[in-house]
């Protein structure tokens, strides 16, 4: 497979001016094709996109780094999917919601919270613990940042760490991501994101309320290249082990519908999708980054981009990501 379409679409994005560069990685069975093309930075000034710079992974966070934290909290059966929030966290009033709900985006958290992104951490904390979860519990996927800030703060009350701390120390060592960082210490070699009062976050999280939250924040926050995300895809696609992490039945796990009304579109952490008879998974990062894996077809395609430079008014990246997705799995499956 060439992945002709694939990689020709990828340059549309930044020849219809999407996005302002794109790094990618096809792994095709033992095979990997990459590249990098396009700017880093459009405002203040223009700048070219360099080899292994760091991006802002967004979302993806939650998939690389929080949703491997609590398996393996699960494997050494320090928590189980069944145990309620509130058995943790017992300000949170729904003790109907169980970790597989937050796992899952199942749990139907209802509430509004006024100023959210201006609120002071001790106050946005109490505030997402003031929810509560609505009638679709269990029954429907709503996608929500709360399960993810949930599930960090549940493994914080289980290891008594900060859970960037813990999914440095516990993910990222472990699976030998060798530069995913939550704080890079160089801001040079990380791509650009929103321009705000004239200056380009640079190195400093994207998400308001990760910016509040910290280190206690396990729905956005990491940083990464590209290396480290097609290497963690490689481990995905079982091309790559870490049996005293994770065994390989658990890794299955993934590309299995784990929603308590088996909705057949969520796995742990991940979109499950169907294509010619098998499941394959998919996350994407709200800053413009994109994993799909499928194990089936042994076939995973990582892209990173910055689309939310200059400003995160930028709907048009929305469909062209859904025709890459497309594009992606057809070609995978040829």
């Amino acid at each position: 497979m060439t992945y002709s379409d694939t990689i020709a679409l990828m340059h549309h994005f930044v020849d219809d001016r999407i996005v302002p560069g794109v790094s990618y990685g096809i792994i095709n069975q033992h095979t990997l094709t990459s590249s990098y093309f396009g700017q880093q930075e459009l405002v203040p000034e223009i700048l070219p996109l360099q080899q292994g710079e760091l991006y802002d992974l967004a979302s993806l966070t939650k998939v690389v780094g929080t949703t491997n934290l609590i398996l393996r909290l699960l494997f050494l059966g320090k928590l189980s999917l069944t145990d309620s929030v509130s058995q943790y966290l017992p300000q949170w009033q729904s003790p109907q919601v169980t970790i597989r709900h937050l796992l899952t985006h199942t749990s139907d958290i209802v509430g509004y919270i006024p100023n959210r992104n201006q609120l002071p951490k001790a106050e946005l904390e109490q505030a997402i613990l003031g929810l509560s979860s609505g009638q679709e519990l269990g029954k429907v996927v709503h996608y929500q940042d709360y399960n993810y800030l949930f599930l960090g703060w549940i493994a914080s009350k289980i290891l008594g760490e900060p859970v960037q701390q813990l999914i440095s120390k516990y993910v990222i060592k472990p699976l030998g991501l060798r530069r995913a960082t939550f704080c890079p210490q160089n801001p040079n070699e990380v791509v650009p994101t929103e321009v705000i009062d004239g200056q380009p976050l640079r190195g400093t999280v994207h998400d308001p309320k990760a910016r509040i939250l910290g280190a206690d924040c396990g729905s956005a926050g990491l940083f990464a290249p590209l290396s480290d995300l097609v290497h963690f895809s490689k481990w995905l696609l079982g091309q790559i082990q870490y049996p005293h992490f994770l065994p390989a039945e658990w890794l299955d796990q993934f590309f299995i519908d784990q929603t308590p009304g088996r909705t057949k579109n969520r796995s742990f952490g991940w979109i499950l999708r169907e294509y010619a008879g098998h499941l394959y998974i998919l996350h994407t990062g709200f800053t413009g980054t994109l994993i799909v894996v499928d194990k089936t077809a042994q076939q995973a395609l990582v892209f990173l981009s910055n689309r939310v430079h200059p400003n995160a008014l930028n709907q048009d990246f929305f469909r062209y990501r859904s025709q890459l997705i497309r594009t992606f799995i057809r070609e995978a499956n040829q």
